[in-house]
């Protein structure tokens, strides 16, 4: 009754599923490695934020560039505030808002963007409190640079002028002449008026969207190594009722030399068979037609 699974078409059906399942118990097991992996960033990036804030700051310049054991390190930097820029579209707390950044010409003579504090409704900078003259220190964790689109970061162009969707080099260099840090600060105390920026996790890191998108994954990745099995029991079932059927003599076993059913070659067989017979009668009405009478 098994016979048929010694046959080519189950060699080839009985391969694809040796191949497939252990396929897709891997895609699904490394899917759900991303996501453990991002949890576990989320739980460092928090330990090292909650640690952040009891920690000495350390001078700018120790703690770049900016990669995941420095990001949200409390670092100080001095110098004078110059120019002042609004980043729009920016919630907290629910709210809408915008950042006040503020460029800090540091003593090292390459400029920091600073971003003072946040400000709720449409960025206008008639609200924006300017800055403190003279020389300055600030102490603010330490951010690498936005990438628009991700995490909340506008994409948006075309903006008024003072302003910049994105706080990152590739942005700001288009809007001031200065030689800029590839990161930003958000102070830890906002200046008055303000309320303080919290700091961010890193791209790629936390249990942002990616993150639920690799979970889900997870389960499609299962769900077809599970189909896969199902399909295979299924083929099995149909197979074995059918060679059951042959031997009640419900049905006629497939002969292995005559064509199956269905296929090119016996409706071939069968058009050919028909047109022979219904040309039968004419050829002998045309052999009647040519005998003579005596």
């Amino acid at each position: 009754m098994y016979r048929f699974l010694l046959t080519p078409r189950w060699w080839g059906i009985n391969v694809f599923v040796l191949l497939a399942i252990p396929f897709c118990v891997f895609m699904g097991s490394w899917q759900l490695s991303r996501f453990e992996a991002r949890v576990d960033d989320q739980r460092t990036a928090e330990a090292q934020a909650d640690s952040a804030r009891t920690e000495t700051p350390r001078p700018l310049a120790e703690m770049l560039p900016v990669d995941k054991a420095t990001y949200g390190k409390r670092v100080t930097a001095s110098g004078r505030y110059g120019e002042q820029l609004l980043v729009p579209d920016r919630e907290l707390d629910g709210r809408q808002g915008f950042y006040v950044l503020t460029l800090l010409r540091t003593d090292g003579g390459r400029t920091l963007p600073v971003v003072r504090g946040w400000l709720p409704g449409a960025a206008d900078a008639a609200e924006a409190p300017a800055p403190p003259a003279g020389e300055v220190s600030v102490t603010g964790a330490l951010q690498a640079s936005e990438t628009p689109g991700d995490n909340g970061v506008s994409a948006q162009g075309g903006l008024p002028p003072g302003q910049t969707g994105a706080i990152s080099t590739a942005s700001l260099v288009n809007l001031v002449d200065d030689d800029l840090y590839d990161a930003w600060v958000t102070l830890g105390t906002a200046d008055s008026g303000m309320t303080a920026v919290p700091a961010s996790a890193p791209n790629g890191t936390g249990l942002d969207l990616k993150a639920f998108q690799n979970l889900g994954y997870t389960g499609e990745w299962f769900v077809f190594a599970g189909f896969v099995v199902f399909m295979w029991f299924r083929l099995l079932r149909r197979e074995i009722e059918f060679a059951r059927d042959a031997e009640l003599g419900i049905t006629e076993p497939d002969a292995p030399t005559s064509p199956e059913a269905g296929s090119p070659t016996a409706e071939a067989e069968t058009d050919a068979a028909a047109a022979a017979a219904a040309a039968q009668p004419a050829q002998d009405a045309d052999v009647e037609a040519s005998t003579p009478v005596r």
